[in-house]
């Protein structure tokens, strides 16, 4: 039986990723920075909270990740952990930048202090792209970050990369476009658009105050993309892959189709707010799933249109049930 550890298994993905890895036999054991108050909300929604063992780690601090690890002795890392939202990176730099960088660098160096063969997987981002002009990003395209989020992203991935060269770790990145779910909160665009849609079909007054209309996104499902995670660990060779649909969607029309599975025209109910907009965004955001396609097997099933159905179901039917 192999254990692993989720660093971030409080978010969307950890949650996800903790139930596909309990469903393949796994101990997995999850850090969240104060377990003992964390409400670990996703995995109680997904009915696992009690089958995951909890660690308090601190990924900033070298020697809390150094006991955690000595601790739970894990065949697998999964570091999900660190501030994930873009625009609260512009805010919050130097928050982003430590939890993400400084993060993923302790992680590495407890692997590489304890000489134990365990394998890594580490959350990149698609925002290391920046913009690519309506190319479709893959593995070798350059990155040229726009963000504080996604220079911290691409300074891990490179973090990653350095330690699998030169100490050989089995160590890899999963470069993430967009993937949402009904475990989104509602800081996140999509989950905003969901839910502000879904209240407004049962009667709310209210109206949807969104920035930039015209930004492109491949958007898929999450539950999906946990599984390129477990797949990349699960090789004989580390590498590093881009994961996702292949297809973008602009945001109005992820509105649109949200409004139109709650029978709305969204053009009545949504105001441009330009306080909302980003000092830097990207305009297209495409990825090339070619590569993990071609070695892993895996592909995305779910589209952006599947992806919003799939949220405004959950939604309404937790508003119905909380009536």
């Amino acid at each position: 039986m192999k254990t692993a550890l989720i660093c971030g298994i409080s978010g969307q993905d950890g949650a996800y990723l903790a139930q596909l890895l309990l469903n393949q036999g796994y101990t997995v054991c999850g850090t969240s920075r104060d377990a003992q108050i964390s409400s670990f909300r996703n995995l109680l929604h997904l009915g696992i909270r009690e089958q995951v063992k909890l660690e308090s780690m601190a990924l900033t601090d070298f020697r809390s990740v150094l006991q955690v690890l000595t601790k739970i002795q894990p065949d697998e890392i999964y570091n999900l952990a660190g501030q994930t939202s873009v625009g609260l990176s512009f805010e919050q730099p130097v928050e982003t930048l430590e939890s993400i960088t400084t993060g993923t660098l302790n992680v590495l160096e407890a692997i590489r202090f304890l000489g134990v063969p365990i394998k890594l997987y580490n959350a990149g981002s698609s925002e290391c792209f920046g913009d690519t002009g309506g190319t479709a990003a893959e593995e070798t395209t350059p990155f040229r970050p726009r963000s504080p989020y996604a220079v911290a992203k691409a300074a891990a991935f490179w973090e990653v990369a350095n330690y699998r060269e030169a100490y050989n770790l089995f160590a890899c990145s999963g470069i993430l476009f967009n993937h949402e779910s009904p475990l989104r909160p509602e800081r996140f665009v999509t989950q905003k658009i969901v839910a502000g849609a879904c209240r407004i079909s049962q009667g709310s007054k209210e109206k949807l105050y969104l920035g930039n209309m015209q930004i492109q996104r491949d958007w898929g499902w999450a539950p999906e993309y946990v599984e390129a995670m477990y797949l990349m660990l699960q090789q004989d060779q580390p590498d590093d892959y881009v994961i996702a649909t292949g297809k973008s969607s602009l945001l109005e029309e992820f509105v649109a189709t949200a409004f139109a599975f709650v029978n709305l025209d969204w053009r009545e109910h949504v105001v441009i707010d330009n306080s909302l907009l980003r000092p830097t965004d990207l305009a297209i955001g495409k990825g090339n799933p070619a590569k993990v396609k071609h070695k892993l097997g895996w592909q995305a099933k779910f589209k952006m249109q599947d992806v919003v159905q799939m949220m405004v179901e959950t939604k309404l039917a937790n508003l119905v049930k909380n009536q």
